[in-house]
Order: structure tokens, then C-alpha cells, then sequence
């Protein structure tokens, strides 16, 4: 996609952003201009490439390393980004993982470890960024969710209640925040051709996606770089799929 700048003098915190589907929104936001806070737990020299790419493109970035279900953490990493660039406009939830084991041998602890970052990450970032983003003239937040939140899938009992949890969070957060000028919705990425640990889920492979390819992190990112700017700010509470007609819900 072209670059355009219209989201030029935005910042955009993007969790989960050293790899695939965050990396490419990171990417597509600093295209469309805006600074970008690139954040990952753990995978710091994969998040220090992006932010190299970002600057190598005329672009602005800052490493945040910050696990996103750490609250204290995350209240750093956005003090951080204020310092850094005076404001906070969008922020991505992306972070999450999605680990497989039947629901008889799943552990309580494992579940909760899987809910807790990607929905309670999503809770932790959303509030403690809520007093920058009220400030915003436009300020989004757009939470990356999963199909089989919407078409349920075996193994991933932890990851779908997750998923299907971003979902409800974001209707709640629409209703809210919206008085307050803050956009929210979930893009509800498909099957799309990321590095993954395991098997593809039975249903990606039961039910492929009508345009014949598999999707690209690209095409997620599109979505949220509408989502983010002037163009998408009639577009609040929604799931909005791209799966290339897998799911049509």
C-alpha cells in the first residue's frame, strides 16, 4: 500500500509487534506515517529489526519490551511512549500465543496463562493507555482476534475463550469509550501464512478460504491501518473477519 501519511503526528503502541501479523502492522501504521511503539515480551532482537526497518523508511520507533499482563510493566511502557513522543493516538492488541492440548490434559495454570495475555493484556494496555488516547482527536484501538473465537476449534480451549472473550471486550469498550472520541473494533484474522509451532487448526483445513491462498499479514494490517484513521472512524464495536471467505459469519 502506498504510503498516504494520513496518519501523520499519530502514535500507535502495537503489542506482540517483533513478528508476522504485528510486524506488519507496525510496519503498514509507520507507512501511513505515524510513530510507532514496537512491543514484545521476549523476542527483542526480531522487535529492534522492526524498529530498524520503521527508521530505515524515514520513520519513527521505540522498543518497548513489556509483558502485557504485567501491569507495572505495562504503565512503564506507555510512560515511555509518552515521554518519547508526547502522545498515544492507537493502540493494537496483538500479543497472544496459541499453544494446543486437549481440554482432558489442560492444566488450570495453562489456561490462565493463555486467557491472561490475551485478554487481560488487552484490559491492562486499553485502561492504562485510556488517559492519552481521550486526549486524541481521533484515538482507536483495535484488538487482533482469532476465527476460531467465532467457530470454536479442538485443543485450543484456552486460546478460542480468549479470542471469543476480545470480542465481548470490545462491544463493552465501543459502548463506553465512545462518548470519549475512541474508536474500538477486532479484526478477526483468517488462515494466514505466519511462522507457527504445530499443526494448522482441522478447520482451516476443513474449510479454506474461498479466494484460493491463504491470507497474508498484509492484508490483516490493511485493515487495521482503515481502522486507525480518518477513514474508518464510523467503524466502532465491530468484528470485522478477513479470512478470505473461511468463515462467513
Amino acid at each position: 500500500m502506498p504510503g498516504r501519511s494520513e496518519l501523520k503526528g499519530r502514535v500507535a503502541l502495537v503489542t506482540g509487534a517483533a513478528r508476522n501479523i504485528g510486524r506488519a502492522i507496525a510496519l503498514d501504521l509507520a507507512d501511513a506515517g505515524a510513530a510507532v511503539v514496537v512491543n514484545t515480551r521476549a523476542s527483542r532482537e526480531a522487535a529492534e529489526t522492526v524498529v530498524r526497518e520503521i527508521e530505515a523508511q524515514g520513520g519513527q520507533a521505540l522498543l518497548a519490551l513489556a509483558d502485557v499482563t504485567n501491569q507495572a510493566a505495562v504503565q512503564a511502557m506507555i510512560d515511555a511512549a509518552a515521554a518519547r513522543f508526547g502522545r498515544l493516538d492507537i493502540l493494537v492488541n496483538n500479543a497472544a500465543v496459541r499453544p494446543e492440548r486437549p481440554f482432558e490434559q489442560m492444566e488450570l495454570a495453562e489456561f490462565r496463562s493463555v486467557v491472561s495475555l490475551i485478554l487481560e493484556g488487552a484490559f491492562l494496555c486499553a485502561q492504562l493507555a485510556l488517559p492519552h488516547l481521550r486526549q486524541s482527536d481521533g484515538a482507536a484501538i483495535v484488538n487482533i482476534g482469532g476465527m476460531t473465537g467465532h467457530s470454536g476449534a479442538a485443543g485450543r480451549a484456552h486460546v478460542v475463550a480468549g479470542k471469543a472473550g476480545l470480542v465481548g471486550l470490545t462491544k463493552a469498550l465501543a459502548h463506553e469509550l465512545s462518548p470519549q472520541g475512541i474508536t474500538v473494533n477486532c479484526v478477526v484474522p483468517g488462515l494466514i501464512a505466519t511462522a507457527r509451532t504445530g499443526a494448522v487448526p482441522g478447520l482451516h483445513v476443513r474449510n479454506p478460504p474461498l479466494v484460493g491462498r491463504r491470507g497474508e499479514p498484509e492484508d490483516v494490517a490493511a485493515m487495521v491501518r482503515h481502522l486507525a484513521g480518518p477513514a474508518g472512524r464510523f467503524i466502532t464495536g465491530q468484528a470485522i473477519h478477513v479470512n478470505g471467505g473461511a468463515l462467513l459469519p
